[in-house]
């Protein structure tokens, strides 16, 4: 285990972004009254979680335990949305808005993750596949959001 123990911190830190990503997907479909994001916002919850499902299990091959929690900043991070949503009463745009900086986040950690030299060719194959879910989930929340700004 020692010697993948950089990547399986790189693949637990991906981890624990991705549940952060799975919470901010499961509040936001909470506390937003749109049925049609709602249902997207299950969606990606959804395929999120299987995306930490393969990371844990490249973290098992290489002979480590999985992280089974988000991230500190992720939960600070959490509170603070809970509380802007209660705030904004309940405001698609901000939702979406924060949904999409979430997206920006966990996009950047994969990307950093994929820059780094520590991953193996299994565990970058692993990360990649992940990564084009992470992309396309990024991608989607920015024409949500650029399209609620271009019709306000």
């Amino acid at each position: 285990m020692t010697e993948h123990k950089d990547e399986i911190a790189t693949l637990n830190t991906l981890i624990a972004t991705t549940i952060d990503s799975i919470t901010g997907y499961e509040d936001s479909a909470a506390n937003i009254d749109n049925e049609r994001f709602r249902e997207t916002f299950r969606q990606r919850a959804n395929e999120r979680q299987q995306i930490v499902e393969d990371l844990r299990a490249q973290v098992r091959r290489l002979g480590g335990e999985p992280d089974d929690s988000g991230s500190f900043l992720g939960k600070a991070h959490q509170r603070f949305e809970d509380l802007k949503a209660a705030i904004t009463g309940r405001d698609e745009k901000a939702i979406i808005n924060e949904v999409e900086r979430g997206e920006d986040y966990l996009k950047a950690k994969f990307e950093a993750a994929l820059n780094e030299d520590n991953l193996s060719g299994e565990t970058r194959a692993a990360v990649e596949r992940c990564y084009q879910s992470v992309r396309e989930g990024h991608d989607q929340m920015s024409h949500l959001k650029h399209g609620m700004e271009a019709s306000s």
